[in-house]
């Protein structure tokens, strides 16, 4: 009993076993199996008929809402009841193929919120009179003193007090790279310390840490989401009252139950509840083939309307990888190529994503071997040192120059000032002493993010970049990208602001990001759209949509295929009103029987699926 209970649970199997029952009745009442034995073909016009009138008397009982499921009832019933098996079979087969298509179009219950759960730091070191303590995260209190060492997520928010290291809180900013910390810094719950051990005081604890309030807005933008509304439900008030009122005044006047049944059976909604899911259904196959992995079923809808498209930078326009952009010697006697090899075989042991990239770059340009480095140290959140043959090198940021006493003449500081007003990041290196130059590093745009954004304002579709970036590196890629609208320095809180701020000035806005902060922006949206190769799982779930080869040159086509399904989803719409309206005027009359009736019908069923199927072979 509990396996029986378990199945008709399950959603997707109970609607296959009412379409193999409806598929059944179809078939022996068409080979007149029906004739010798009715109770088989009637037990499965009941049994997948069951659900749609129930569903119309819940519906009618709880709220009043006339779905296109009533009609059905009607129609189903009033079959039954003069016995034309055929009729009240196909009304059920249609039925039970438009639930499952609906079904297989709306994705699954998503589990992102209770990942970000699991992000959430489940202990705390804290420091209590004079002792190292391990607690549960909920206990810590405001003011009290924490140790967070090298490769543990910060528990709660708050200010560094001393010590020195490298945070990737990219779960919060979608920064690239790991942001230098030191005394005097904020750090947020759920981010994570890369390098060094640091003490610091709790601020923000509990509910009211940074990890906490990205789960409640991914809750809250879930639920403030508008529900599309199916076509056919949109359409059946009016069409329930016209096949009523019709039915009825045929039987007044005509005094032949069998006309109205007719009428009921042609006015049938079932080529209107195919229209929406099978149009919806091919333009998802459409989508598939670019690498587009639509996870809700009206997310093309959606889309269809959408006036403003919010881009996140870091691994959405760019790649989310530093790469070197320049190598500016100082001193003559050490040049380019031999200021990339001391710097390089420096930072070989370093694990920073900075000196990664330097010896990554250094591979791609030379086949010569990296001199090994001795005595490496890591010194977080300001570089490394080591010597390097004959020199002692010294590769990091302006800090870690001063306080090895290395001067850096204005020049140089000149020339990495207007790199960093590019958008770079700049390591300087010393060598014995003195300064030997700077290698400046930044994200690389996408090839595409150009051209995506100029196809996009083709279609009067305005590109925004929203980014938790610094300001010259934001504005550095919104050039590149030709986008005029930038929003920087971005936490989740407010990117999902920004959106929500447009939404009320009644413009549709759909997200594309890829990391952790960007799941409430991409909940809040209209439509959200993850880059699903390099994005993490929270914001895949969080999205509508997924790139599954984070390709943003498909968006455009994606904007078009959207608008092209609504166009025949409309179409559908207007063909089966159309043969409706048509079959009632000849049921009217006397032409059509229930059974004649059912065939004419299933007509627009099958041009309504034609009609979508071309969506398959849609090309932008």
């Amino acid at each position: 009993m509990q396996n029986i209970k378990e199945f008709f649970e399950d959603d997707e199997k109970r609607t296959i076993l009412f379409l193999s029952l409806s598929a059944l009745s179809l078939v022996l009442s068409f080979f007149k199996v029906a004739d010798i034995r009715p109770d088989i073909a009637w037990v499965a016009i009941i049994l997948c008929g069951l659900p749609i009138i129930k569903g119309a008397i819940i519906g009618l009982v709880t709220e009043f809402d006339i779905k296109a499921d009533v009609l059905v009832s009607i129609a189903l019933i009033a079959s039954v009841i003069i016995g034309e098996i055929f009729a009240a079979g196909e009304i059920a087969f249609i039925m039970a193929l438009g639930a499952m298509l609906e079904e297989r179009t709306v994705a699954k219950a998503r589990a992102g919120i209770e990942k970000l759960v699991h992000l959430t730091p489940r202990t705390a070191r804290v420091i209590r009179n004079g002792e190292e303590i391990v607690v549960p995260a909920p206990e810590v209190q405001v003011g009290e003193s924490l140790r967070v060492l090298a490769g543990e997520t910060i528990a709660v928010d708050g200010v560094i007090t001393s010590g020195q290291t490298s945070v990737d809180q990219s779960i919060m900013t979608g920064e690239a790279l790991p942001v230098d910390k030191s005394a005097g810094d904020q750090v947020f719950s759920g981010t994570v310390n890369q390098f060094g051990a640091f003490d610091m005081q709790a601020v923000k604890v509990g509910e009211d840490s940074s990890i906490q309030r990205m789960i409640r807005l991914v809750e809250s933008a879930d639920a403030g989401k508008a529900k599309i509304v199916g076509m056919a439900d949109r359409w059946a008030t009016w069409i329930v009252v016209i096949a009523l009122v019709s039915a009825a005044g045929t039987w007044l006047v005509t005094d032949e139950i069998i006309r109205a049944v007719t009428i009921l059976v042609v006015f049938c909604p079932c080529a209107l509840v195919l229209a929406t899911p099978t149009a919806i259904m091919a333009g998802i196959g459409n989508a598939t083939k670019y690498g587009i992995l639509v996870r809700e079923g009206d997310a093309l809808e959606r889309l269809a309307k959408v006036s403003k498209i919010s881009f996140d930078k870091t691994g959405t326009l760019t790649y989310g990888k530093p790469d070197v952009r320049l190598i500016k010697s100082w001193r003559k006697d050490i040049d380019s190529k031999k200021l990339l090899t001391l710097a390089a075989a420096a930072e070989q042991r370093s694990e920073h994503p900075l000196g990664k990239a330097v010896v990554a770059f250094y591979n791609k340009e030379s086949a010569d071997a990296l001199p090994e480095p001795q005595d490496f140290v890591l010194k977080p959140g300001r570089g490394v040192s080591a010597v390097v043959g004959s020199h002692a090198i010294l590769a990091g940021n302006a800090e870690m120059m001063e306080e090895n006493r290395i001067e850096l003449p204005l020049e140089l500081r000149s020339d990495a000032a207007e790199c960093r007003g590019e958008g770079c990041t700049v390591i300087y290196v010393a060598a014995d002493g003195l300064a030997a130059g700077f290698i400046a590093l930044a994200d690389s745009i996408r090839p595409d993010s150009r051209d995506v954004v100029r196809r996009l304002r083709k279609m009067n579709i305005e590109s925004i970049l929203l980014t938790g970036d610094h300001l010259q590196a934001a504005n550095h890629i919104a050039r590149e990208a030709g986008i005029n609208t930038v929003k920087f320095d971005c936490l989740p809180e407010d990117k999902m602001a920004a959106i929500d701020k447009y939404q009320k000035e009644n413009e549709l806005v759909c997200m594309v990001g890829d990391g952790i902060n960007d799941a409430p922006a991409l909940k809040k949206a209209h439509v959200g759209i993850a880059m699903g190769g390099i994005g993490s799982d929270i914001a895949v779930d969080a999205a509508d949509i997924a790139l599954v080869g984070d390709e943003i040159k498909n968006i455009p086509h994606l904007v078009r295929l959207a608008k092209k399904t609504m166009n025949t989803i409309n179409l559908n719409i207007t063909l089966s009103l159309l043969l409706n309206f048509v079959a009632i005027i000849l049921a009217m009359k006397g032409s059509l029987s229930p059974i004649m009736g059912a065939l004419v019908h299933n007509v627009g069923s099958v041009a309504v699926i034609i009609n979508s199927a071309l969506l398959l072979k849609f090309r932008s």
